[in-house]
């Protein structure tokens, strides 16, 4: 066989393709509509219903707009569902402005302290390129909100509103990442040039007050006292002045982050299940808590998921939501689209094989805020909590069915009663370190 792709095969590839009537019915429908308009199941839509067993109640759907909080949102949105039980709310946010105002700052001084660690990596280096790609990336994991939060606290969205820069993260993000690159250079260049290191933190500390200067032009000063004051389902007016974000956090969230821990599936044969694991270069705060998982098969996942919602409280969780799923209707199902008739081929990579080769990984972060399940306690249909807005879905509502959890969801975040004794065992180990270009590395 040929090298090269010769005339003669394009010829026959021509007379196979044309001669086929369902090739040309094909090309037709996808050239006018595109692959998934042409190739979308309407069988889908008829089975999997916005009903569910077990359906908890959650204030207004939020928006994070045009910017990658996913993660920050879910989180956020778990912890005030505590704030509306606790108070009997409607409805309730906290700021996602205030969390985003200190994550990039600590993601610069992260940044920053990981260029001082690896000077004597070259420029061209993996490692030097990986950490250069997305200094103050928007994603995020379960553990860097919890970093965030345990050392800031939270406050509520009327304290600190949104801004333009926080829901149009583009701007911010592109000003930050050229000033932090160009503090990489001249504190790599000072360092070729003989600089200890006490003088090259000297000059870090320098850097990061002007990265704060930039982050206060863009997102505001954020509050050191916030005051609370809603009406509750009653008409009852709650007004609570004077406390710092971590009093109110204490106060009406209070939730002791540190009995949530993250559970994965990734059944990749580098990572044996019942195994902590952790990631290399990976999180926001230094000094703060690190991220850290326990590898289990995917229905320890669904079992732990399902025993703190019947308790009455939603989970965070990161998936792929960008396979075989619909905004407009909000569907994740693996059967959404016939892909496989339509291009006549199979696809048979396994999840672990779609790890393995860089197609899926996690990709954002919603909450679960009910399941349901059939006669004998199994998940048939999961309900999804996104952050994309009211009108995606049902009113911002996701229908995620049972085999698509299977393929595409990769992360959940559960209380540690939830899981069987093996489980902690298994997350206190001292964690095998991934590489920070691993895909269980990724931020939703």
């Amino acid at each position: 066989m040929s090298k090269e792709i010769t005339f003669d095969q394009l010829k026959s590839y021509e007379e196979a393709f044309t001669t086929c009537r369902g090739n040309r019915i094909a090309m037709n429908a996808v050239t006018n509509s595109g692959v998934y308009a042409a190739s979308k199941n309407p069988e889908a839509f008829r089975t999997d219903l916005h009903q569910f067993s077990i359906s908890l109640e959650q204030g207004e759907i939020t928006n994070q707009k045009r910017s990658g909080r996913c993660w920050m949102f879910a989180a956020l949105n778990t912890l005030r569902f505590q704030v509306i039980k606790k108070l009997n709310l409607e409805t309730f946010e906290l700021s996602q402005a205030y969390t985003l105002f200190y994550d990039k700052l600590e993601k610069a001084n992260y940044f920053l302290e990981s260029i001082l660690e690896t000077l004597d990596q070259p420029t061209d280096s993996r490692l030097i390129a990986w950490l250069l790609m997305a200094p103050v990336n928007d994603g995020g994991q379960w553990d860097m909100i919890c970093a965030l939060v345990e050392k800031y606290g939270v406050v509520p969205k009327a304290c600190m509103p949104e801004t333009y820069s926080s829901s149009n993260t583009g701007e911010m993000n592109s000003v930050v990442t050229e000033k932090l690159r160009e503090d990489a250079c001249v504190l790599r260049t000072a360092y070729q040039q003989g600089k200890s290191l006490e003088e090259l933190r000297t000059m870090k500390e320098e850097m990061m007050s002007t990265i704060y200067n930039m982050l206060t032009i863009c997102l505001g000063v954020p509050p050191k006292t916030v005051d609370l004051e809603v009406r509750d389902k009653d008409k009852k007016f709650i007004r609570d002045t004077g406390l710092t974000p971590q009093e109110f956090f204490h106060k009406y969230v209070g939730l002791d982050l540190s009995d949530y821990i993250s559970v994965i599936n990734a059944p990749t044969q580098d990572k044996p299940y019942w195994r902590s694991f952790t990631v290399k270069f990976l999180g926001n705060v230094r000094g703060g808590r690190p991220v850290k998982y326990v590898n289990l098969p995917i229905e320890e996942l669904k079992k732990a998921a399902i025993a703190q919602m019947k308790d009455g409280d939603p989970v965070w969780f990161g998936c792929d939501v960008g396979k075989s799923s619909e905004r407009t209707e909000g569907l994740m199902a693996l059967d959404l689209f016939d892909t496989k008739d339509l291009f006549k081929t199979d696809f048979t990579m396994t999840k672990a094989q779609r790890l393995d080769y860089g197609h899926s990984l996690m990709t954002h972060a919603m909450t679960f805020q009910g399941v349901d399940l059939d006669d004998a306690g199994r998940p048939t249909r999961w309900r999804v909590e996104n952050s994309w807005g009211k009108d995606t879905g049902k009113d911002g509502y996701y229908v995620m069915t049972d085999d698509w959890f299977n393929e595409y969801t990769y992360q959940v975040v559960v209380n540690k009663k939830y899981l069987p004794a093996e489980v902690l065992a298994a997350y206190e180990q001292a964690p095998i370190e991934l590489e920070p270009w691993d895909p269980m590395g990724s931020l939703a």
